[in-house]
Order: C-alpha cells, then structure tokens, then sequence
C-alpha cells in the first residue's frame, strides 16, 4: 500500500480493543501494534487504559519497540458529579502523556455506567460542574504542554445535538471532530467543520451506516448491537461524506491529526487478515482523495 503519510494516525479500537465492559473479543497489543506497523502507519492512540503498559516509561516504550508514535489518547472521565474529583485520573494520563511525547489528550464525558447503550442527559447543575471541571482539566493539560479536547460520544453525557451545540456555547473548549459518533447523535459533522472549524482540536474518522445510525440516535437499537451488526464502514463506505469533510479541513488549515477509526467489536479471534483489512481500505480511501493536502506533520 502507498506510504502512510505523517497527519494519519491508527487506534486500537479499529481492532475491537475497547474500555467498555463486555466489549467482544479483545487482542493483544503485540498483534495489534504489529498489524499498525505492518500498514506502514507511523502513530496511534493509546487505547483504553490497561491496554498499555501503565507505567509511563514503559508504555512509551512499548511503542517505540513497534516504532510507533504517540498521538494521545481517549479517556473517559465523569465531569458532571460534584462528588468527584476528575483530576487524580487525569493527572495519571498526563504523566504518560509526557513520558511518551503525546500531544492531544481526548475527553469524553462518562456517565459513569460500564455501558454505551444508557442515554442520560444533565441539568443545569450537572451542566455547571461538568462546565468547571472540563475548563479546569483543559487548563491542567496545556501546563503540561498538552491540548485536551472533549469527545462527543454516543453514550455520554455529551452525545446529541443539543449538548454539543451546548458546549459550543457555554464553554471555550475545542472538540474531537468524531465523525461517526457526531451523525449518530443528530449532529451533522459536515455542518460543523463548516460553522464551527475553529473549534476544531483533533479528528476521528469514522464512516457509518446513516440507516442503522439513525435506529440507534432514536433509540431503535443498542449501541453495541449497531456495532455487532457493521454500522460503522471503512472511509468511504458509509454516509459521513468524509471526503467533503477532509476537503472542508484542510481549506482552513487544520493542523492536527486525522486518526482513523472504526469502532468494531470481535465475536473471537479472526480468521484470516481480520481487522486490519478495514484500515487499510480506510488509509487508501483517504489518500486517494484528490484535493487532500496531508502530510504536513502537525503543528
């Protein structure tokens, strides 16, 4: 395949390597870290905590025995509750961060739930102490010489329109553009690169299937089934216009990463190429796109 440039990133959840409880079939970091490198891709996210080394020193250097480089990482956090102190959780995030050179550190708003599948909503309370505690982990972070950013996520206390135009508006934090999740919970990721582009701090790619993503935004079907049953697709196959959105990007000069993700969850050990054939297609998709200018390594 063609050489991966050094704006594309990989994650461990395109393997089905996953922090919520029950999710599939996991595999190890060795075969996932070793299909990533075997692809030609030079950077990953972490992937769940756990999944790498903890230690810092170490975790970094699992990497670099694959030749990989850090991007960052998602961490789930409960914001909302006025009964819990975010920052033990973070702080321990950010000392791997540093160790491993890792520059974007990406949020999601648990609900505290094992579960994707429960949709919860917060109110003017809640919205007050996530809103504090988001700023005062953003502002922790970037004294660390790190950007966080926060996740819209299907299961999260941020995942429909309302919430993220919320956010939008009530705080001055920049957001993941995840694609996928983002169409999922109503909002139309396009329509966001083209009103709101500066707010814009990191990209997961994602493409879905617009029909069963909107079975489960209504509440049709669970979450995790939508994932066992293929909603989401590689680049390109799906209903994100991933292309238009990339196009809209690097028209504006986005500087960061695009990391390519497809979340997918294993019945057992594949057979055959198994997930990384997914990347693949998704990395070509990507590279093919005419008016792409990637590959300028992130500011």
């Amino acid at each position: 395949m063609a050489i991966m440039t050094d704006r594309l990133a990989a994650a461990p959840i395109s393997w089905g390597v996953c922090e919520a409880e029950g999710w599939g079939y996991q595999l190890t970091p060795e075969r996932v870290l070793t299909e990533m490198a075997e692809l030609g891709i030079s950077a990953t996210e972490f992937g769940p905590v756990g999944f790498l080394p903890v230690d810092p020193q170490d975790r970094a250097q699992a990497l670099r025995d694959y030749g990989l480089r850090a991007v960052g990482g998602f961490l789930p956090v409960v914001l909302h509750d006025q009964n819990h102190d975010p920052m033990p959780a973070v702080e321990a995030e950010l000392e791997a961060f540093k160790a491993a050179g890792a520059q974007v550190l990406v949020l999601s708003a648990d609900t505290g739930a094992v579960s994707y599948d429960d949709k919860q909503q917060m109110d003017d309370q809640q919205w007050a102490v996530f809103g504090a505690n988001l700023e005062r982990v953003v502002r922790r972070a970037a004294e660390q010489g790190i950007t966080a950013v926060l996740h819209p996520h299907v299961g999260t206390m941020i995942e429909s329109a309302a919430a993220v135009n919320r956010v939008l508006e009530e705080t001055s934090v920049d957001l993941c553009l995840d694609t996928g999740h983002l169409l999922i919970g109503g909002t139309n990721p396009l329509e966001l690169v083209r009103q709101h582009a500066s707010r814009i701090g990191h990209v997961h790619l994602k493409d879905v299937d617009a029909e069963m993503a909107g079975q489960v935004g209504r509440g049709e079907l669970e979450f995790t089934a939508g994932v066992r049953q293929g909603m989401f697709v590689p680049l390109g196959a799906g209903d994100c216009r991933i292309a238009e959105i990339v196009a809209e990007l690097e028209a504006v000069d986005y500087p960061g990463w695009y990391v390519l993700e497809q979340d997918t969850m294993l019945s057992g050990p594949p057979h055959g190429v198994g997930p990384m054939a997914d990347v693949r297609a998704s990395a070509q998709f990507l590279q093919s796109l005419p008016h792409t200018s990637v590959g300028a390594r992130p500011r």
